[in-house]
Formats: C-alpha cells, sequence, structure tokens
C-alpha cells in the first residue's frame, strides 16, 4: 500500500484530517523525567480521533540523548494503524541524505518525514524509493519568512515554491516508490496560493495557536488526503480538559 493510500484510509477510518503534533517540552511537562509518561498520555488519548501524528524532532533532540530514547520508545509504541510524520525538515547532499533515509524509514520505520527541498532533486532522491513511504516538501510555510523566498514571484509568473513542486511532478513522472507531498501553513494559504498548489498530499501547519482560518481551505477540489496539524492546541492549551477531549474537539472542526 502506498502512503498516500494509508492516509487516505486512516482519515476515512476516524472521518477527520486532524494531525495531532507531538512537541514535548519539559518545561510544561513537570520536567524531562515526567516526559515519557506525558508522551504515552498524549497518544494513548488521542489515538482514537488522529488521522496522523506529527513528532517534531526539534523538542527532542533539544533534551539530548535522553531525548531522542524518547522519540525511538514512543515511536516503538505508536499505533501501527495511525501514520507518522516525522518533523525533521532535513536538507543536505544526497550521500547525506542517504543515512537520514535510513534512520527514519528504516530504522524508526516512520510512515514520512518533512524535507527541506532547497538543494535541489538530488538531495530529495534518496527519499524516493521507499515503499509504502511519503515525504513532504516544504513549499509555503505558516511563518512570516515564507515571503521571503517561497512566495516570491519569478520572471514567468510562477512562485517559488511551484518550483518546489516540479520535484514531485518529477518523481511521478518517473514512477518513485515513494509519495510526495507538501507542507502548505494555513497563515500564508492565500487564494492566489491555492490556486496554484497541486493535488498532492498537503500537511497543514498554522491553526490554532498560529491563527491559521480554515476558511481558506472551503471548496476547494482536492482529492489527495490532506492533514492539519495541531500541537499546543491539544498539549498546552486548556488543560483542564484531557488530550482526548481536545482532540476529540478539533477532530469534529476537521471531519471530512
Amino acid at each position: 500500500m502506498r502512503y498516500a493510500e494509508k492516509l487516505q484510509q486512516r482519515i476515512s477510518e476516524v472521518g477527520s484530517r486532524l494531525c495531532v503534533g507531538i512537541d514535548p517540552r519539559p518545561e510544561l511537562s513537570g520536567g524531562v523525567d515526567e516526559v515519557p509518561e506525558f508522551l504515552r498520555r498524549v497518544v494513548g488519548e488521542t489515538a482514537a480521533y488522529a488521522a496522523a501524528f506529527k513528532p517534531n524532532m526539534a523538542y527532542f533532540e533539544a533534551m539530548g540523548l535522553r531525548g531522542i530514547e524518547m522519540l525511538q520508545e514512543m515511536l516503538q509504541e505508536m499505533p501501527k494503524e495511525v501514520p507518522v510524520i516525522l518533523d525533521a525538515k532535513r536538507s543536505d547532499i544526497g550521500e547525506t541524505q542517504k543515512y537520514y533515509a535510513k534512520s527514519y524509514f528504516e530504522n524508526w520505520n516512520v510512515d514520512a518525514v518533512t524535507l527541506n527541498p532547497f538543494l535541489g532533486y538530488d538531495s530529495i532522491e534518496p527519499f524516493l524509493d521507499w515503499e509504502g513511504k511519503g515525504i513532504y516538501l516544504l513549499a509555503v510555510t505558516s511563518n512570516a519568512g515564507s515571503a521571503d523566498f517561497q512566495r516570491q514571484k519569478l520572471a514567468d509568473g510562477r512562485f517559488v515554491f511551484e518550483l518546489v513542486q516540479e520535484l514531485g511532478k518529477r518523481a511521478i513522472s518517473e514512477s518513485r516508490a515513494t509519495d510526495v507531498g507538501y507542507v502548505v501553513g494555513l497563515t500564508n494559504a492565500s487564494e492566489e496560493v491555492l490556486e496554484r498548489i497541486a493535488d498532492s498530499p498537503l500537511l497543514i501547519p498554522g491553526l490554532g495557536a498560529q491563527g491559521g482560518d480554515l476558511a481558506s481551505l472551503e471548496g476547494k477540489k482536492r482529492t489527495a488526503p490532506d492533514v492539519v496539524n495541531v500541537s499546543r492546541g491539544i498539549t498546552y492549551k486548556d488543560m483542564d480538559k484531557s488530550f482526548a477531549e481536545k482532540a476529540k474537539a478539533w477532530s469534529e472542526q476537521l471531519a471530512v
């Protein structure tokens, strides 16, 4: 089964596009020693509503070796039916990327990973021959700085993020085994941007704490499976409510 098929199947099962972001912050979770139990609770309580999980590497790396161990332990305990998107945003020359791909897809067996595409096609190529896996290329991110490069127009009228999409089109034309999608932030998803976004799987951050508006996605005739990420809105907001209650509420907002 291809990655996009597994993701679509999961979206249909839960009836929602909710992607649960996992960004552990020890200072808000009772300290580093309490993080493993925090992670177990987040995953356990939200799994019934999650179309996907998205652990962010930075938060685990910030805890040093123990943080990486926590990530590995959590990944080993993840429910198999829920796709895992590792938010790593890696970018390097092809030889180095080969080892990142082995690390994430073979050692940790995640379903998909985010990549920075700005080193070009040969930098994503080591990720393209993995059966059942997916990558999300940064196209239009949710931060203000996406205007510096991604949303700049070229002389021929295209945006830079459209050049990113050419990498995905090339992978399709070459019948590569890995599905290619894109990261498109809600906060910068203007009508002009969305009308140029390919009908490929999207990972959509920017909802909740970042102020993105779901209305920008309405009425778009897309067939590829898209997921909308919520991190802080589940893990570190309205702490009088359970993770399950918050995930259920967001799931209903993102119902399909």
